[in-house]
C-alpha cells in the first residue's frame, strides 16, 4: 500500500547552512474585498505558478502589487490570466505567477523554502531526483541575487493542487464551501487523513487540493531523497484511507 508523507522544512538543516531566501513572486492575482457571497475579504496561499508568464498582458502591472480589488474587477482580472495558466486550474485570489524576485542571503541546503510553504529545489538535487524515477516534479528558475557572490542555481518546484482531506479528520460542523468565491473557513486538523480515492497516481509530489499549504510526498519521493542523501525536508507520515 502507497505510503504518503507531509513534506515540512527541516530547519535544522537550514540553519546548518546559515542562510535564507527574501523573495516573491513577480505577479500575483489580487485578494478578494468584500465577497458578495460571504462578506469576507481573503487572499489564499499556497498556489504558486512560476511557469505562468504575464510580460506580454497589457495589464501586466495590474498583477505587480498585492491588494484586495472588488469581486467585479477580481473576476475580470483572473479571466486574463485564465488562458496563460495550466489547463483545469481554478485561480484563487492571491495567486502568485512568474519567477520568485529576490534575495538569496548565505547557504541553503538541497531544499529550501519561501515564507515557510514555497519549495525550491537545486537545480543539481532536481535532476538527480528525475534521473532516479521521481515523477511529476517541474522547476523553474528564479530571479534570486546574492549580496556577495553568485546566487546558487536554484528552482521553483510548481506542484499540483490535487487530493483533498478525508471527511474523517474534519470538524463535524465544517462551514459551507461559498459559492460566489469558494473560500471555506477551517484549519489544518491537527491529525490530518488523506482521502485515498481522490489522490493522484502519476506523481510523486503535490500540494492537498482543498488545503494548499500542505505539501504531500509519496514513499517514492522520500526513498529518492533518503538515497540520495538531499537535505532540507522533514517528513512525518500522514495516513490514507
Amino acid at each position: 500500500m502507497q505510503r504518503y508523507f507531509i513534506v515540512e522544512e527541516d530547519r535544522v538543516a537550514a540553519a546548518r547552512q546559515g542562510g535564507m531566501v527574501d523573495a516573491s513572486h513577480r505577479w500575483g492575482l489580487p485578494g478578494l474585498l468584500t465577497c458578495p457571497g460571504c462578506g469576507v475579504t481573503w487572499s489564499g496561499a499556497g498556489q504558486y505558478l512560476p511557469s505562468v508568464d504575464l510580460s506580454e498582458l497589457a495589464e501586466s502591472a495590474s498583477f505587480e502589487r498585492a491588494r484586495p480589488e472588488p469581486y467585479g474587477e477580481f473576476v475580470r482580472l483572473r479571466a486574463l490570466v485564465l488562458p496563460l495558466a495550466p489547463p483545469g486550474v481554478e485561480l484563487s485570489p492571491g495567486a502568485e505567477f512568474g519567477p520568485l524576485v529576490g534575495r538569496v542571503t548565505g547557504g541553503v541546503p538541497d531544499f529550501t523554502w519561501v515564507a515557510g510553504d514555497g519549495l525550491l529545489v537545486q537545480r543539481e538535487a532536481l535532476a538527480r531526483l528525475q534521473e532516479v524515477g521521481v515523477r511529476g516534479l517541474h522547476g523553474y528558475p528564479t530571479a534570486l541575487r546574492a549580496r556577495k557572490k553568485v546566487a546558487p542555481d536554484l528552482r521553483e518546484l510548481e506542484l499540483p493542487l490535487l487530493g483533498r482531506l478525508h471527511p474523517d479528520c474534519l470538524p463535524p460542523a465544517l462551514p459551507a464551501k461559498c459559492t460566489t468565491c469558494g473560500r471555506v473557513e477551517w484549519a489544518l486538523p491537527e491529525h490530518p487523513i488523506l482521502a485515498a480515492d481522490s489522490l493522484p497516481t502519476d506523481v510523486d509530489l503535490f500540494r492537498v487540493g482543498d488545503f494548499a499549504t500542505v505539501v504531500i510526498g509519496t514513499e517514492r519521493f522520500v526513498d529518492a531523497v533518503k538515497e540520495l542523501g538531499l537535505e532540507g525536508l522533514a517528513l512525518r507520515d500522514v495516513p490514507a484511507r
